[in-house]
């Protein structure tokens, strides 16, 4: 077990990109702004503004919006740097990899399985409250064993399941394809975000600002926990740096500038949301933005919500389980996990056996189970994602000082100290049940890795191939 550190260089990683079992390259600084959009503007917006500000931060939801925003900040230009000099797929497992070694990269690929898995879930069940929300405004209403999970009066969650099969069958058709679609749904979801910025801000009532900070100020710092999860788009576009044309410029420009346009349009639409009902109404509902539009009149407004929202949720979707799959097909490659889920299928040029291994999981997942305990779960992985990533730019400045890096990150080691200080800040204000279950999961990711990961990683296969060789 001495050698569970042993580093993976990161030629023999981008040499793996050239072979038969590589990946397209097929995406521009563009379709990565859109997928940075894609999956960052929409679980946010449509989903968990009601629940962080009826829970957590009332009209202090803002506060809460720039905390996590500048958290992110600082880990973005960690990503920038490190995926632009690292462009393989899998994003923090392939850059701890590099940088800390397989100990460490086995423990954020587990976590980043964990994170994406129920980021996933939580969308599919967001998705699930506006359908509802829309065939309500017609005059249907599904029942509920087959719209909650069974911790919510239900049976299955049939809906979130059966739009995971669509986008699960989108994903397998190809790159090209599954991008083109997200750029139409994110021009739509655009559209309806700035229609609620105009038909809400006049109807925005002081009044409703007050009390500000409802849950003082351990509230609105647990809030920024919780609607950490709207910004982890941008860790979903390093996970395409394989399929970058020009990582070294495109990669940076893609998650930097997705970055700043959703914070812009969070902060705008939080602070509309919050002046135009009280906080507290939104406690139990699923859909707080075409809820708040019901509640000043807008019926057509919050139809139309509703549609752009499903619209929002579904390019979502699209963006969180292409992430999910890239990981896992890097994992597979390295021999971690198994095998089989590491091909490439020649006729799609994508990794079908992982796709469906992650739309079996995840429907399971939406199907089954609450959005509290969903995206808290997804929170804390993300959280320890960044925390491994700005980790590593430190690290590979030191053992790597001479590698080319097209994109810097400015006032380094600061930047990336400040991005682990901020992002573990709002890991200690996560609910202790959460990370006791992260705990769970961790421990039992350690056992497969050392009954099956450690014995099968590629690099003991290359050890031994030229110890062969020697002899």
């Amino acid at each position: 077990m001495k050698n569970i550190f042993r580093r993976k260089s990161i030629d023999s990683l981008i040499a793996e990109t050239k072979g038969k079992e590589s990946l397209e390259k097929v995406l521009g600084s563009f379709e990565l702004t859109m997928l940075g959009i894609g999956a960052i503007v929409g679980t946010g917006i449509f989903v968990l503004t009601g629940i962080a500000a009826a829970n957590y931060s009332g009209p202090a939801l803002v506060i809460s919006f720039m905390i996590a925003g500048l958290a992110c900040g600082f880990a973005a230009l960690c990503y920038s740097e490190i995926a632009a000099m690292i462009p393989v797929a899998g994003s923090a497992y392939t850059y701890g990899y590099a940088a800390l070694g397989e100990f460490w990269a086995w423990v954020i690929g587990w976590d980043l399985i964990l994170e994406y898995a129920f980021a996933i879930g939580t969308v599919a069940i967001g998705w699930s409250g506006y359908f509802n929300s829309i065939l309500e405004s017609l005059g249907a209403t599904l029942p509920a064993a087959i719209t909650k999970a069974p911790f919510e009066g239900g049976f299955i969650n049939l809906p979130a399941v059966l739009i995971l099969v669509v986008i699960t069958g989108v994903l397998i058709v190809g790159v090209k394809q599954s991008t083109t679609t997200n750029n139409i749904i994110v021009f739509i979801k655009l559209a309806v975000v700035l229609l609620f910025i105009v038909l809400g801000i006049g109807h925005v009532n002081p009044v409703n600002w007050h009390p500000f900070m409802p849950y003082g100020w351990k509230g609105v710092f647990a809030g920024a926990s919780v609607i950490f999860f709207a910004y982890i788009g941008f860790d979903a576009v390093s996970t395409a740096a394989e399929e970058v044309k020009n990582p070294q410029k495109d990669l940076p420009r893609g998650i930097i500038s997705s970055l700043i346009i959703c914070t812009i349009l969070y902060i705008l639409v939080s602070a509309i949301l919050t002046g135009m009902v009280p906080y507290f109404k939104f406690k139990n509902t699923a859909a707080p933005v075409a809820f708040a539009l019901q509640q000043v009149g807008y019926k057509w407004g919050s139809a139309l919500i509703s549609v752009g929202a499903i619209c929002g949720l579904t390019s979502v979707l699209i963006v969180m389980m292409f992430g999910q799959t890239r990981i896992l097909f890097a994992m597979s490659r390295d021999g971690l996990l198994p095998k089989v889920f590491g091909h490439v299928n020649l006729k799609f040029h994508t990794p079908v056996k992982s796709t469906l291994l992650v739309g079996i999981i995840t429907m399971a997942v939406a199907g089954f189970t609450p959005i509290g305990i969903v995206s808290e779960l997804t929170n804390v992985g993300t959280l320890a994602a960044f925390i491994i990533v700005s980790a590593s730019v430190i690290v590979l400045r030191r053992t790597e000082p001479d590698r080319e890096r097209s994109f810097k990150v400015p006032f380094s080691p600061v930047v990336p100290l400040l991005a682990i200080i901020s992002c573990s800040f709002l890991v200690a204000h996560l609910q202790k049940v959460t990370l006791m279950r992260f705990v769970v999961w961790l421990a039992f990711g350690l056992i497969i890795y050392f009954v099956y990961g450690y014995k099968h990683s590629t690099i003991t296969d290359t050890k031994v191939n030229n110890q062969k060789k020697v002899i």
